[in-house]
């Protein structure tokens, strides 16, 4: 029975993805057949008016309509921005909410070109520039799948789950001095897809001290962003305060955005930081000089994006903090997290309820970007107690742009878990990641992941595990 499960999985998957080629070539054939349609009829009305004078005529106006749909065609090519959210700025990382807006909004290098599905989104897109001239607002949606399957384990091998997410950008004042007042927000719905557990679970199915996808868990629909954002000095300046996420501005880098990058925390947000679930938290970012910059907050440990009314229990009540404060080089504010050099120390409290001991660490991060396609970056940090994953870690790697839009990493790690919060003596671990991201169209992608994880600590009885992932995300 459980193999035939899997096989329905994966033929459910095939389908799925025939069903969405089949649809993308029939959207394409409905808007072209239209335009051959009409230059047969052009056509044959030229001959049939059988005189020279409606011929040089007909001509001129072909000449001329050709002239402007090249004129068209041209600008439409050379647009950068599809709604014109690139002059988005903000100390969050690319996995933050402004991050994603601007990402998104860029006009793609894809694999497959519709011009048909260019044209019916193109009124979707100009809305969103509306909105946005007009009012301030800027929004985005999206929606990612991940299946992963294991070759060993001590439970289940294999897991899938899906991430739907409506987020905005709302600016109130001061967009023309650049000292302005913002409303973030971000509503999120996680869940399972067919499997017993989610892809966040499957790295500890397998005897992995870690997660192999630590976004994809199952709590239905959460509140992650909700806070109020207020630039000062022109934009050099900001501060957040309301439900945040501090992984969307702590110890950030260019390839940090599970979304679109790597999949497995070694990579992501360090394992030797116990940064808290979305709750409530101030935090507050500031360019000392063109190049140096420091960022610092605190925020409740106890905060639960799918219990958005407790959030303001458990920070007023509790009192349990996790705190960071984190300074850095960067060769521009524009580049924040491209070329970035940085140092963070973080300290937690004692956690009552959840019995995980105070604690403290630090952090090392360095990544640059080389000729807008290498990607290169060594990452470190350290950990002392608060609950934390591993004690201690060291992870490199290396992106490439192999085009505009797609994009090859790779990364390896070294980790050791945390006594505390496992049990003393338990192996180093090894972790390997490689992914391919592909931009099939403007708004859908692709992106097969390989893991390998040498020495998992809490499955001493084998050598090596790997996990093997397909990570599919639609956005608009």
């Amino acid at each position: 029975m459980q193999m035939k499960t899997k096989i329905w999985r994966n033929n459910t998957l095939h389908k799925h993805l025939i069903y969405f080629y089949i649809f993308f070539c029939f959207s394409y054939l409905i808007f072209l057949n239209p335009v051959l349609a009409q230059q047969a009829e052009a056509t044959l009305d030229s001959d049939e008016a059988g005189t020279q004078e409606h011929i040089v005529e007909q001509e001129a106006q072909q000449a001329e309509s050709l002239q402007n749909d090249n004129a068209e065609h041209t600008s439409e090519e050379n647009k950068t921005s599809k709604s014109g959210y690139q002059d988005m700025q903000d100390f969050g990382g690319p996995n933050s909410v402004t991050g994603v807006l601007k990402e998104d909004d860029t006009v793609k290098q894809t694999l497959f070109r519709f011009d048909g599905l260019r044209q019916v989104f193109k009124p979707y897109f100009d809305f969103k520039a509306k909105l946005k001239n007009d009012f301030g607002l800027s929004l985005g949606a999206d929606y990612t799948a991940l299946y992963q399957w294991a070759n060993q384990s001590l439970g289940a091998d294999d897991a899938a789950g899906g991430i739907f997410r409506f987020y905005g950008d709302w600016t109130w004042f001061g967009r023309e001095s650049g000292n302005t007042g913002s409303f973030v927000f971000k509503v999120e719905n996680r869940h399972r897809i067919g499997t017993q557990i989610s892809p966040k679970d499957l790295g500890f199915e397998t005897g992995y001290a870690g997660f192999t996808a630590p976004i994809y868990a199952d709590y239905s629909w959460g509140v992650t962003n909700l806070y109020w954002r207020q630039r000062f000095f022109s934009g050099r300046v900001s501060m957040v305060a309301g439900i945040v996420d501090v992984t969307d501005y702590l110890d950030i880098y260019g390839m940090i955005n599970p979304w679109t990058s790597f999949n497995n925390l070694a990579f992501l947000t360090s394992a030797t930081i116990p940064a808290p679930n979305p709750g409530l938290g101030v935090g507050i970012a500031a360019m000392i000089t063109d190049n140096i910059y420091l960022i610092a907050g605190f925020a409740d440990t106890n905060g639960d994006p799918a219990n958005f009314t407790e959030n303001f229990d458990t920070f007023f009540n509790d009192g349990e903090y996790f705190t960071h404060i984190e300074v850095g080089w960067t060769s521009a504010q524009d580049s924040f997290y491209l070329d970035n050099v940085h140092i963070t120390a973080w300290h937690a409290g004692k956690r009552e309820q959840a019995l995980t001991p105070e604690g403290w660490g630090i952090s090392f991060s360095a990544a640059t970007y080389l000729g807008e396609k290498w990607m290169p970056f060594l990452r470190g940090g350290y950990a002392k107690d608060g609950g934390t994953l591993w004690e201690g870690t060291v992870s490199l790697g290396l992106g490439y742009r192999t085009t505009q839009s797609d994009l090859l990493g790779v990364g390896l790690n070294w980790s050791r878990p945390s006594a505390s919060s496992f049990s003393p003596g338990l192996s180093d671990q090894y972790t390997m990641e490689a992914f391919y991201r592909i931009q099939l169209t403007e708004i859908f992608s692709l992106t097969p992941d390989i893991q390998l994880i040498i020495d998992p600590a809490l499955n001493p009885e084998v050598n090596s595990v790997w996990v093997l992932g397909m990570r599919a995300r639609l956005s608009l």
